[in-house]
C-alpha cells in the first residue's frame, strides 16, 4: 500500500533527444520554449510524445540566452524580459493548440528560476509576464522562496518543487553547478536524498543541516547524464518505499 504520492518532472526539449526513453518513468514534463533551447519544431515533437504518454505538460521559459543555456544571470531590461517570456509562451500556446494538449504548469528555467526565488523585483517581473495564465495553470516554484510567497499573494496556484538530482545549501538554495558536489548522479544516492523529502518534509544540506522543505513535485534534469538510470531505479524503488508516482 502506498502512503505517499509524488509527481516527478523532467526538463525536456533541450536538445538531448532522450524524451522517448524517459517519458515512461515520469508524470510531468517542462518543455523548453525557445529561450534557452528548443524551437517550434522541437516543442511540437515533445508535446506530441508527452500526450502519447499522458504526461502533465508545462512550459519552461527562460532568459533569452541560448549561448549560456539560460544558466547565467542576464543583463536585460524588465520590459525586454517580459516581452521575451510572453513571446516564448505565445509560441508554446500555438503548439499546444495544434497538438490538442492542455497546459498544466509553468516552470522557469535555470538562472531565471533561481533568481526569482531570491529577488523581489525579478519575481514581480516574472509574475507580470505570466499574469494572463493565473487562472488556468499552476506554477512550479521552490519552497520558502520569494516567488512562492509573491505568487500566492497574487492568487496563482503553486506546486512546491524540490530537486532529486541536486544538492542543497543551508539556505535552501541549490549548490552551484560550478561546484563538484552540485549534482547527485548515483541512483541510490538520489533515492536516499528524496525519501526524507517525500516522507518527512526534510532535506539534508551539504553543510549537514536537516532543513524543512515541502515538495509536490520532484525534478530530475533531462540533461543529467544518468537521468534514465535514475528514473528506472526510482520506478522500482519508490513503490517498495510506499511512494506512488502521481500520473
Amino acid at each position: 500500500m502506498h502512503k505517499f504520492t509524488i509527481d516527478i518532472n523532467c526538463d525536456v526539449g533541450e536538445g538531448v533527444d532522450n524524451e522517448a526513453n524517459i517519458f515512461p518513468f515520469i508524470s510531468s514534463c517542462n518543455i523548453a520554449c525557445g529561450g534557452h533551447a528548443g524551437d517550434k519544431e522541437t516543442m511540437l515533437g515533445v508535446a506530441s510524445l508527452a500526450k502519447k504518454h499522458q504526461l502533465k505538460v508545462g512550459a519552461h521559459p527562460s532568459y533569452p540566452d541560448k549561448a549560456n543555456f539560460g544558466r547565467e544571470v542576464m543583463d536585460i531590461s524588465n520590459q525586454d524580459l517580459i516581452h521575451s517570456i510572453r513571446q516564448q509562451l505565445s509560441v508554446f500556446d500555438e503548439v499546444l493548440k495544434k497538438t490538442e494538449v492542455s497546459l498544466h504548469h509553468i516552470k522557469a528555467h535555470g538562472a531565471l528560476y533561481n533568481q526569482t526565488a531570491m529577488n523581489d523585483n525579478l519575481a514581480k517581473v516574472y509574475l507580470d509576464a505570466i499574469a494572463d495564465y493565473k487562472e488556468k495553470t499552476i506554477l512550479y516554484v521552490p519552497f520558502d522562496s520569494i516567488i512562492a510567497r509573491m505568487a500566492e499573494e497574487r492568487g496563482f496556484k503553486i506546486w512546491f518543487e524540490a530537486f532529486a538530482d541536486r544538492n542543497y545549501n543551508s539556505d535552501l538554495s541549490l549548490v552551484s553547478r560550478k561546484d563538484k558536489n552540485a549534482l547527485i548522479e548515483d541512483p541510490e544516492a538520489v533515492l536516499e536524498h528524496i525519501l526524507p523529502i517525500i516522507k518527512k518534509g526534510e532535506v539534508l544540506s551539504v553543510q549537514g543541516q536537516s532543513l524543512n522543505i515541502q515538495a509536490d513535485t520532484l525534478c530530475i534534469h533531462g540533461d543529467t547524464v544518468s537521468a534514465l538510470k535514475i528514473l528506472m531505479y526510482l520506478s522500482k524503488q519508490l513503490p517498495q518505499n510506499q511512494v506512488r508516482i502521481q500520473k
